[in-house]
């Protein structure tokens, strides 16, 4: 009711007589015909009855009153249905400036951002050095598989592979119909066969905490825990934070990573 008071006749297209209205706002009998549904029904919708209701009249009442996303979304829960995907703009293709600073002052542990389709949209400088993240690594799952660096540094690699393809197959669950994921699950399938097969089994496992064991080639063994975070301003984001396992020398060996030490230490030549 606060919504449809907030609407001129103006504002939805109508005349508005020129007569003093009582009702401020739009009646509920101009809603209903401007939103294609019955006026009983739409005042039992005001009222919170028991009525059966659909995505798309809801939309269409949505859209006469005017309702932003958040709002939109609202309106799907206090009718009792799932709320829609939120949409996202395409200039948000990118991370804001706030979450790629949140990943690195994560440092000197590794921290990544990647959206639904796992496409590797940021990280920071850790994850660079023990995962051996740049430019070239856009997808986390198609990394996975054909990344010889860091198949060659995971330790547990072929047990974790089924984790993986499980934990994928949950995350576009999420989103049925999302020809995306189709989409990478098809070319990552032609790159490996390896991938094909453990999809073709239809796990399904879904993503947490999880620990992760890395052989480093200058700082070895290396142990972690990964957890992930749902952004909730932009729910196609997910953090990606590795935490030190206590009782190993994981912390002090990524911080010595991060020195300036070991930084001039990969750049001695190699004797002989």
């Amino acid at each position: 009711m606060s919504r449809r008071a907030r609407v001129t006749p103006a504002d939805a297209g109508l005349p508005d007589g020129g007569a003093r209205r009582r009702t401020p706002g739009l009646r509920r009998e101009e809603v209903a015909v401007l939103a294609g549904v019955g006026v009983s029904w739409y005042q039992w919708l005001e009222q919170g009855r028991d009525i059966t209701v659909s995505g798309q009249v809801l939309d269409s009442v949505s859209r006469v009153l005017k309702l932003d996303e958040p709002e939109r979304r609202h309106l799907y829960v206090l009718a009792g249905l799932n709320p829609p995907l939120l949409a996202i703009p395409q200039e948000q293709a990118t991370v804001s400036d706030s979450i790629q600073r949140l990943i690195d002052a994560w440092m000197p542990l590794p921290a990544n951002v990647i959206d639904r389709y796992w496409n590797n949209v940021a990280f920071n400088a850790a994850s660079a050095a023990v995962f051996d993240f740049s430019d070239r690594c856009t997808n986390c799952l198609v990394n996975y598989f054909t990344s010889h660096i860091y198949r060659g540094r995971h330790v547990g690699w072929s047990e974790d592979a089924a984790l993986i393809a499980a934990e994928y197959r949950a995350a576009a669950a999420e989103f049925p119909g999302d020809e995306g994921f189709a989409a990478i699950v098809d070319d990552l399938s032609l790159q490996s066969e390896h991938f094909a097969e453990l999809w073709a089994r239809g796990d399904v496992r879904p993503p947490g905490t999880r620990p992760k064991h890395v052989d480093h080639p200058l700082v070895g063994e290396l142990h972690f825990e990964s957890t992930q975070l749902r952004i909730p301003e932009r729910p196609d984001l997910t953090v990606v934070l590795h935490n030190a396992l206590p009782g190993t020398e994981t912390l002090q060996k990524l911080q010595w990573l991060a020195s300036p030490e070991s930084r001039r230490a990969t750049m001695r030549p190699i004797a002989g």
